[in-house]
């Protein structure tokens, strides 16, 4: 991306007064060939640079020109990072102009700015959720990812009651609609479902993170670790060709197609174990056919059943007779 390396050598030349073509050619990671081309084609689009020839020379902005962007507050870099740094973890180009960028802007906002770009990715492969309203807590724990302060949360597990715990901010990841929180805690690395979280309140303290730490290698993490507790149990249904999309935007990675022959389809699904699996198919009803395993069968078997014993009503009385 050719603006984004325009952008990037505007910035360093206001930062720095003067630059040559290596120290631009290092710096963005390009060849001296092409820094030179960036540098003459601004010069060419009548962008006030110029070139100082001889020993101690250089490019330089003419009178101390300036651009507009060097006028970023703190706060507007933090914002401009958190907004495309999400799309970064799925479009390499941007990451590149990204690190360019960064490099240009003053050095006390360095850091907030990258923590700001790192402090989110964005996951669209679905977990079977559907959940698209932002939490509202998402805007505070990005604070305390970029600032690098400990957060005090109130988090509720399923089935037990509100617990507080004091964690460092490492990261969010927007899974499909469905936000989580990777933290560091005392036992470890955690992720933490943004929806479970009853509160939370920035306390100030410093917060550490492994120096080493990357949120898209993490999270990678994490998705393996889920996909493997969620996978342990496969079947085998027909799923009519015409409702293929809906069966598998229901459930997402989980669902793979394993044949079709025009009417249906053959999927395969997973899930930790056979009852998930009958559970999660029992409302489609007679539409769809499990072939395998027996087990899922069963528990199909045994949910209709349950559901005749309790909705099945009476019989109406007949005509009395005469």
């Amino acid at each position: 991306m050719r603006a984004d390396r325009l952008v990037a050598t505007l910035l360093l030349m206001q930062a720095r007064g003067r630059v040559t073509a290596a120290e631009l050619a290092e710096e963005l990671e390009v060849s001296l060939a092409t820094a030179r081309r960036d540098l003459e084609a601004l010069s060419s689009a009548g962008v006030p640079v110029y070139p100082q020839p001889g020993r101690g020379g250089g490019w330089s902005l003419i009178g101390g020109a300036r651009t507009d962007l060097s006028g970023l507050t703190s706060a507007e870099a933090q914002a401009l990072f958190l907004i495309a740094g999400p799309a970064a973890s799925v479009a390499p180009e941007i990451k590149s102009a990204l690190r360019k960028l960064v490099k240009a802007l003053p050095q006390t906002f360095r850091a907030e700015a990258q923590a700001a770009a790192g402090s989110t990715i964005v996951d669209t492969a679905a977990w079977g959720e559907d959940t698209k309203d932002r939490p509202v807590l998402v805007s505070l724990l990005q604070e305390a990812v970029v600032k690098q302060v400990q957060v005090r949360l109130t988090y509720q597990k399923r089935g037990e009651a509100p617990k507080g715990r004091t964690v460092d901010p490492w990261g969010l990841v927007d899974k499909d609609g469905t936000w989580y929180f990777v933290a560091g805690t005392r036992d470890g690395q955690r992720t933490f479902r943004i929806d479970r979280i009853m509160g939370a309140t920035l306390t100030g303290a410093p917060a550490s993170r492994p120096a080493d730490f990357e949120l898209t290698g993490a999270w990678d993490q994490v998705v393996t670790m889920m996909e493997e507790r969620r996978s342990e149990t496969a079947a085998v249904i027909l799923v009519p060709e015409r409702f293929l999309k809906v069966f598998q935007h229901q459930h997402g990675r989980h669902c793979t197609v394993l044949d079709t022959d025009g009417d249906h389809a053959r999927v395969e699904l997973t899930a930790p174990r056979p009852l998930d699996i009958a559970r999660n198919v029992a409302g489609w009803g007679s539409l769809i056919t499990v072939e395998s395993p027996q087990e899922v069968r069963e528990h199909l078997a045994s949910i209709g059943a349950e559901l005749v014993s309790r909705y099945r009503r009476a019989s109406p009385a007949g005509p009395a007779e005469t």
